[in-house]
């Protein structure tokens, strides 16, 4: 029995590479055959790709021609040579004209036929060419938009009617809008008491007052004009993240890290109802402006309406796949708006307890929602961008772009002013309409608090929209107000109207 020779791995790899090598070695360089029924699907699409939207304008336009030419020539025999008519039509010769006696004797067309044909034909040329380049222009340097609009729908272009020639003149690029001038803000006044982080503030309905939530597990109740301290709750056994206070009743709803939310009888400060369901902490929550009802969302990836009497949870809205950083109610549809970590935004019917639309467009955390206290529209923020909606349905606006840091807190006045605050102390200021930034800021850490606690977690306007609180990492709540010195002059808009380069989403 002959012995197998043992060879080492390596050598038994290179062996084996060097089969393949020697078997593919021959047509190694030379391309696939081609297939004929690939080449036909790639041209075919190719073609429909580049010129689908084109495809049928010169067969309409063939079409056209033919309906138009009503002149034709007539077949007649070549030896007839008697029955021409009288040229007093563009050569070949107009039809329906009878012919007789009369008619018969001229066999040649006038020259004043011939001189009228030679110059409609020459005008005709002229158009053909002025129109071609004009499609062939188009083509060229029309945009995305132009390119795959439906046919006739394109803007880029508009016809010029008032002249006796058709022509295509561009339209005006459309810009930003001028953006309304504003007062810059200025702080006004700090408060401190709070011994932990400030996570959330709410303004009472007849602005005589404000509560803020701590991480100190504190409710505090201050007076919005001298900024000194009413009333501190407790209750709660860890951080304060969300407060509400009803128009219709006396009563402040409050929610927290220890799952809990509360509604506390503003007549005898204390606690008289509890709702009771989330799975853990609370993040946020918000009243409904007509009905008794209380919407919550948290970190258990949903958001829960309970009626506000009787403590029954009506609807859990399901769908978010991460914590749910906000929460937002309006008197129309869509009735409830929720923003979550996952980075997508729904809008809620109340009635079916359902996700009406998911806003996609996001692509970091949506911490931050606001409503417009005008207009039908409203406004999120992610790290990404700020982004503004239409509401019913959610159509996209606009982007913000420019507040470079995780944006907690949104607030908006009915003076179209529009504030984010960051996580690093910063605070922007922008226009409404326009989505120009005209101010930015950064917060003043307060004394003895390191550069770390430079962070804003809530931002709200009192209910004339002339103040705006802001709380803070550094345990304080700053009001700002805006600069009754300021005006046009001394704070002119460093604007220029630069071309809209708007983003579909």
């Amino acid at each position: 029995m002959q012995e197998v020779t043992k060879h080492s791995v390596h050598t038994l790899v290179f062996r084996s590479l060097k089969r393949s090598h020697d078997m593919f070695i021959s047509d190694q360089a030379n391309p696939p055959p081609h297939d004929e029924n690939s080449v036909k699907i790639k041209l075919a699409t190719k073609i429909r790709d580049e010129y689908g939207l084109v495809q049928h304008i010169p067969a309409e336009e063939k079409k056209k021609k033919e309906a138009e030419s009503v002149i034709g020539p007539y077949d007649t025999p070549k030896n007839d040579s008697e029955t021409q008519i009288l040229g007093t039509h563009p050569y070949p010769h107009g039809p329906g004209v009878a012919l007789d006696e009369n008619t018969a004797h001229q066999t040649d067309p006038s020259q004043a036929g011939v001189n009228q044909f030679r110059e409609q034909e020459k005008y005709n040329n002229d158009l053909e060419t002025m129109v071609a380049s004009g499609v062939q222009d188009i083509q060229k340097h029309a945009g995305s938009k132009e390119r795959y609009a439906a046919p006739g729908t394109s803007k880029a272009l508009v016809l010029a009617t008032g002249q006796s020639d058709k022509m295509l003149v561009p339209k005006k690029a459309p810009t930003m809008p001028k953006p309304d001038w504003h007062p810059p803000w200025k702080l006004f006044r700090v408060i401190s008491g709070h011994i932990g982080w400030v996570r959330c503030i709410a303004v009472e309905p007849g602005n005589d007052w404000f509560a803020t939530g701590s991480g100190d597990r504190m409710i505090k109740i201050w007076d919005l004009a001298s900024g000194k301290l009413k009333l501190s709750l407790t209750g709660h056994i860890s951080s304060v993240r969300g407060l509400a206070v009803s128009a219709r009743q006396p009563y402040l709803f409050s929610a927290g890290e220890d799952k809990q939310v509360k509604c506390w009888d503003l007549e005898y400060n204390k606690v008289v109802r509890h709702y009771h369901g989330h799975l853990s902490a609370v993040h946020s929550l918000d009243l409904h402006p007509t009905i008794d009802v209380l919407a919550t969302c948290g970190r258990d990836s949903t958001a829960r309406i309970w009626d506000m009497r009787t403590k029954a949870c009506i609807h859990t809205l399901a769908g978010h796949t991460n914590t749910v950083a906000e929460v937002k109610c309006q008197a129309v549809e869509p009735q409830i708006i929720t923003s979550s970590h996952d980075s997508t935004i729904r809008l809620w019917d109340l009635a079916a307890g359902k996700s009406k639309v998911t806003l996609t467009n996001h692509k970091k955390s949506v911490r931050a929602l606001t409503l417009h206290p005008k207009t039908y529209t409203f406004a999120s923020a992610s790290p990404d961008n700020i982004k503004q909606w239409k509401f019913p349905d959610g159509h996209f606006l606009q982007n913000l772009s420019g507040h470079n840091a995780i944006v907690n807190a949104l607030a908006c006045n009915s003076d179209n002013v529009l504030v984010s605050g960051g996580d690093n102390g910063t605070m922007y200021f922008w226009d409404w309409r326009s989505g120009y930034n005209y101010q930015r800021m950064q917060a003043a850490a307060q004394p003895g608090s390191i550069d770390s606690e430079a962070g804003i977690f809530a931002l709200t306007f009192d209910h004339s929209g002339s103040r705006l609180l802001s709380a803070e990492a550094d345990k304080t709540i700053k009001i700002y107000k805006e600069d009754d010195t300021a005006t046009e002059e001394t704070h002119p808009i460093s604007w220029r109207p630069d071309i809209l380069r708007k983003k579909r989403y």
